[in-house]
């Protein structure tokens, strides 16, 4: 894939997105910002209704940078939530706690109220007026990552309303209505690609999909409803952005991630748990740069088990383009200073 090579100056991240290899490793991780830090609870209490603060700007501001500020990361990513796509669609949604997210179900693309570009865009100027604020406080040199749900992942989330159950109807629509999930999976490529563009011009430098939820589908439906929506999206956005890195994330999807890569040409691929740190050097690394895939669960405990797990990353991928993340989120219980320990031992190595 060709690069682009015009970013900033010591911005390792974008470095490394371009084929470039750092010792040591930028680093940055997912759901950085949120319940494992103090500070985030202390400003968190002053919207109760997390959509609300998602849309409000000098607090979602504040919740990106909080973490960049405590830990020295390479990178920022939006505040924000994958939901808010379905929220601007017009579908009910609300967070719950202890339950998490609760949409009112939908079977059909009728269902969704709000079908125009320019009401997506009102509903979601706030989001984008967070991205400006944060970047006029952000350092150059510091990368940073607006991001979206991939159509399937908000898909399922959609027509199940909730997650946490392996979303059984999103599953058996795929197999029993087919023209009905390609219908809504086509609007969602739409909005998707709105959404990404807009963060774009707002001031975002690279942008991240996630399809947290790619690997409950079978080899067929993956390429169906996972890799195709997520060509579109990246063929649409690399015409109006060439310069812009795309991550792909394609949860679960295992042996075929290799085909997401070489199909959807996304610039790099953020490695799950799962993901075998031998196989993805051989078929991956030598695709594209490669992101993750530390255990969260490793980071919650810390100590030794944290530190070998960042060594064994650093000796398996570290010769080629890394950055160094998990291979999900920080998990609410995760003790900070563990995290903390992470990016010493990274910059240490």
């Amino acid at each position: 894939m060709e690069q682009n090579k015009n970013f900033p100056s010591g911005n390792l991240i974008l470095s490394v997105l371009n084929g470039h290899r750092h010792h040591p490793a930028p680093i940055w991780l997912m759901r950085q910002a949120g319940r494992y830090l103090p500070e985030y609870l202390q400003i968190r209490s002053q919207k109760p209704d997390f959509l609300q603060f998602c849309y409000s700007q000098d607090l979602a501001t504040e919740a990106t940078l909080q973490p960049v500020s405590r830990f020295d990361f390479d990178a920022a990513i939006l505040f924000s939530d994958i939901l808010v796509i379905c929220d601007a669609l017009g579908q009910k949604v609300s967070f719950v706690k202890e339950k998490g997210p609760l949409l009112e179900p939908i079977t059909d693309l009728k269902d969704l109220p709000l079908s125009d570009s320019d009401e997506w865009r009102s509903h979601l100027d706030p989001v984008y007026q967070t991205v400006r604020q944060i970047r006029r406080s952000l350092s150059s040199k510091k990368a940073f990552f607006g991001f979206s749900g991939s159509p399937w992942t908000l898909a399922c989330y959609m027509i199940d309303g909730k997650g946490g159950n392996g979303f059984p109807k999103a599953r058996q629509m795929a197999y029993q209505a087919p023209e009905k999930l390609s219908a809504l999976i086509d609007r969602l490529c739409q909005i998707v690609t709105l959404h990404l563009s807009w963060q774009i011009e707002a001031g975002v430098d690279c942008v991240q999909l996630f399809d947290s939820w790619a690997g409950l589908l079978p080899e067929k439906l993956f390429h169906q409803f996972c890799i195709k929506p997520t060509t579109k999206i990246v063929q649409s956005l690399k015409t109006l952005y060439p310069e812009i890195p795309i991550i792909g994330f394609p949860r679960g999807a295992g042996l075929l991630s290799r085909c997401y890569v070489q199909e959807t040409r996304v610039d790099a691929l953020s490695l799950d748990t799962t993901m075998s740190l031998e196989w993805s050097r051989k078929n991956i690394q030598n695709l594209c740069p490669v992101q993750g895939n530390i255990d969260p669960m490793a980071l919650l405990v810390g100590g030794p088990v944290l530190d070998q797990a960042a060594l064994d990353l650093w000796r398996v991928l570290g010769q080629g383009p890394l950055i160094v993340n998990l291979g999900h989120g920080v998990l609410p219980q995760t003790d900070p200073d563990h995290v903390q320990q992470l990016v010493h031992t990274i910059r240490s190595i």
